[in-house]
């Protein structure tokens, strides 16, 4: 599953990010594989928010199609 695919409210575990910039960027806020977030919001045609530690961090669309994640719980 990728992290476009995530409902609202969900815990998600973050499971791979295939590209390597993409990953460099992600652990710049906090994100690497193993990391579990909670999708805050899913906005139609638009970025997919997660939270974690009292942040929330808007990913676009595109790039949350290449992040794998899998439901935890």
């Amino acid at each position: 599953m990728t992290l476009d695919k995530c409902k609202r409210g969900q815990k998600i575990k973050i499971m791979h990010i295939s590209n390597e910039v993409i990953r460099s960027q992600a652990i710049r806020f906090g994100i690497a594989e193993g990391t579990v977030v909670t999708c805050e919001e899913v906005v139609p045609a638009g970025p997919v928010v997660v939270g974690m530690c009292k942040q929330q961090i808007a990913i676009g669309r595109k790039l949350a199609k290449s992040i794998g994640v899998q439901p935890v719980g």
